[in-house]
């Protein structure tokens, strides 16, 4: 039995005319009425009475007309979610978000528009070290990945830069130079720096180190924390100082004050990171907001961006 067949058959119940049903099908009736012979055949009984004027249903025929109304129904919704699907309208985008990259205001409003956007498409949030972040992208377990450049990895995906964010100097706030406007990273030379296991994220932790060396000293390194999110807590309980995005700053962190950076500038990129070979529809309509929403600058391409 054929999705067809009952489709006619639908519409010769529903029209109780096979001339009007032909015209409501679009097809001439003299087809139509083999179909429904064919249908009652395979069926093995009449479904419909002929009248002189029309047909009718037969018990049987109300009985199908009942169940194919139904299937009709079902595969129609089945069909119209399968071409959603299909066009980034519904389904499942998996994102993967670096730490620190969640704090990002450029991020947050990004998501909140593409929320707002295309509501029948579910976010699948998944929070991972930068390593951890590459490797979930290359294997294909997430679509999209939030993360902070420089990382050397990067460079296998494709990649928009979507913000570029200062890095500040977070200190207890009882230190005597969070009392200050700015710091120099030179006034810390004899701290303890704070900073995170540098497989996590090679390239920010080598540009830490360096920022430090061209000040002129060489760190002195104390506790890691597993993310630079959580360098906070540790900058709070006075373990030392931290170099920190500026988004991080917002965190309402007791006993941390964030001071911009004086006579130096360190700087991070927030980008987002797909697969060249990807062709997920939800996921190009994210990369879409990106390109049209306002207030978004810096956005660069560092390899070709399209799908």
């Amino acid at each position: 039995m054929e999705l067809r067949h009952l489709r006619y058959f639908v519409a010769v119940a529903e029209t109780t005319n096979f001339t009007r049903a032909a015209e409501r099908l679009g097809i001439s009736q003299p087809p139509l009425s083999q179909q429904i012979q064919r249908l009652e055949h395979e069926v093995g009984t009449s479904l419909l009475r002929r009248l002189t004027r029309g047909v009718e249903l037969t018990e049987a025929g109300q009985v199908l007309y009942e169940d194919a109304r139904i299937i009709l129904k079902l595969s129609d919704a089945a069909l119209e979610r399968t071409r959603s699907v299909a066009r980034g309208m519904n389904g499942f985008l998996r994102i993967g978000f670096a730490s620190s990259s969640a704090f990002n205001p450029q991020v947050f409003s990004l998501l909140h528009h593409y929320r707002d956007k295309y509501p029948g498409v579910k976010l699948e949030p998944q929070e991972k070290d930068m390593s951890a972040l590459m490797t979930a992208l290359s294997e294909g377990t997430i679509d999209l990945a939030f993360i902070r450049l420089p990382c050397e990895r990067s460079k296998e995906f494709n990649l928009r830069v979507i913000d570029n964010e200062e890095m500040m100097v977070a200190l207890p706030k009882m230190h005597p130079l969070s009392r200050g406007a700015s710091v120099s990273l030179g006034e810390l030379r004899n701290e303890t720096l704070i900073t995170f296991p540098r497989d996590l994220s090679p390239g920010l932790y080598d540009a830490v180190i360096a920022a430090c060396e061209d000040a002129g000293f060489t760190p002195n390194l104390g506790q890691q924390c597993p993310q630079i999110a959580s360098s906070l807590s540790m900058v709070a309980t006075g373990f030392g100082y931290a170099l920190v995005p500026a988004s991080l700053s917002k965190i309402d962190a007791d006993n941390v004050r964030c001071l911009p950076v004086s006579n130096q500038r360190i700087t991070t990129q927030v980008a987002l990171a797909w697969r060249r070979t990807s062709q997920c529809k939800s996921a190009q309509h994210l990369l879409n907001l990106i390109t049209s929403a306002r207030g978004v600058e810096g956005m660069t391409s560092s390899v070709s961006d399209h799908f």
